[in-house]
């Protein structure tokens, strides 16, 4: 296999930094030869330095200004906006588009990059929980290869590798349950932002984290799973592992259950889907068996952490409930994240909007954003009339 070369879309956050750790680790097979990120360019300045990197995409307008103003990128092309991650994601100079941008943003350059016949390395939610039909379908026709990057979803392919579908029972992923798995719910009650924040195993993004404590994060491993291996919902449960070393598991028609074991790092994850199918070089130490180890296992509580259920049902409405889901969910963090409401809010405003709200087969992508755009203005006002502190 020769080198595979990479576009990083997402190169500055938590994803994009164990990407380049994994390329770093295996310089002889993999390449650098596009980034970009929101805003952060003296970041992607110096991953471009470091790895040599040519073609840079700033998505802030603003902040694609200042970094040409600085005249510190001479002999490297930027890229500004939608319309230049777009271009990055297509780039004949790239085998693979890592898609780590968080939210909506990376919908349009991923599916321009399955339609150029890169294959997709995932680590964004939102594309398969609004538009999984139409990226499955697209990257089906172009026969492109969509490669989990969530550690729970990586773990499953791997699980499922030379596996027969028709042999497959349930998929078992695992959730951490958070930081406040423990909480009663008037201690939740009294849950900032800050303490939001402090994830007990992963480093990552505060969307994520805070996704992470309230379920909301594991209801969208669940629909991405629908998406990515072609089951029902009734197929996929979610069982709550503390120590984070199981990242999830197979049960099979037999009874058999295989698991995918490792140290709570995203490398692991990263570097099988990158390479594959080919194993790289060690990135983390591996989990070390000479000493003691414990592992639990339970079932999640929808009751203290309802937005799983919602996700369960979104699943369950299908066409656009999923959409609206996400759009709730992304909405009323945000408005937790500035302290207008509070953490046990979050789940009420998901729940009352997916109540309110008719999902449509949709028929494109148009019809997607539609409902995403309607779903946002009915939780604005949700939390508006209700939540407001």
């Amino acid at each position: 296999m020769g080198k595979i070369r990479l576009a990083v879309l997402g190169a500055t956050g938590s994803i994009g930094d164990s990407t380049l750790k994994v390329a770093e680790k295996n310089p002889d097979r993999l390449e650098i030869s596009a980034i970009a990120a929101n805003k952060n360019w003296r970041k992607l300045l110096e991953i471009a330095e470091k790895f040599n990197v040519c073609h840079i995409g700033i998505y802030d307008a603003d902040a694609y200004a200042e970094a040409k103003a600085s005249g510190l990128f001479s002999g490297k092309k930027l890229y500004c906006g939608l319309e230049g991650l777009t271009e990055i994601a297509t780039l004949p100079e790239a085998d693979m588009v890592v898609a780590a941008v968080v939210g909506t943003t990376a919908l349009k350059p991923t599916l321009a990059a399955i339609e150029a016949g890169k294959d997709i390395a995932l680590a964004n939610k939102e594309l398969l929980v609004m538009a999984g039909k139409f990226v499955m379908e697209a990257a089906k026709r172009k026969g492109v290869r969509m490669l989990p990057l969530d550690s729970e979803h990586n773990a499953i392919f791997q699980c499922l590798h030379g596996e027969r579908r028709c042999d497959v029972a349930k998929l078992l992923i695992t959730a951490s349950g958070g930081m406040f798995r423990d909480y009663t719910y008037e201690q939740m009650l009294q849950i900032k932002p800050a303490d939001a924040l402090k994830h007990p195993n992963w480093n990552m993004g505060p969307k994520v984290t805070i996704d992470s404590s309230t379920l909301a994060n594991k209801g969208l491993e669940v629909i991405e799973a629908k998406w990515l291996f072609d089951v029902t919902p009734d197929q996929i449960q979610v069982v709550v592992h503390r120590q984070s070393y199981v990242h999830s598991m197979v049960q099979f028609v037999d009874g058999s259950i295989l698991a995918h074991i490792s140290p709570p790092s995203m490398t692991f994850a990263i570097s099988h889907s990158i390479l594959y199918p080919e194993r790289g070089n060690m990135v983390c130490e591996p989990l070390d068996f000479s000493k003691a180890l414990s592992m639990d296992f339970a079932p999640p509580d929808t009751a203290r952490f309802p937005c799983l259920r919602h996700a369960y049902g979104a699943l369950r409405a299908g066409g656009t409930a999923t959409t609206a889901f996400n759009a709730a969910n992304e909405v009323a963090v945000a408005e937790f994240i500035k302290g207008r409401i509070r953490w046990v809010d979050i789940a009420s405003v998901v729940g009352e909007t997916l109540s309110a709200f008719n999902p449509i087969e949709p028929m494109n992508l148009d019809d997607v954003l539609a409902s995403d755009a309607m779903a946002r203005t009915r939780a604005s006002e949700i939390i508006k009339n209700r939540f407001l502190r």
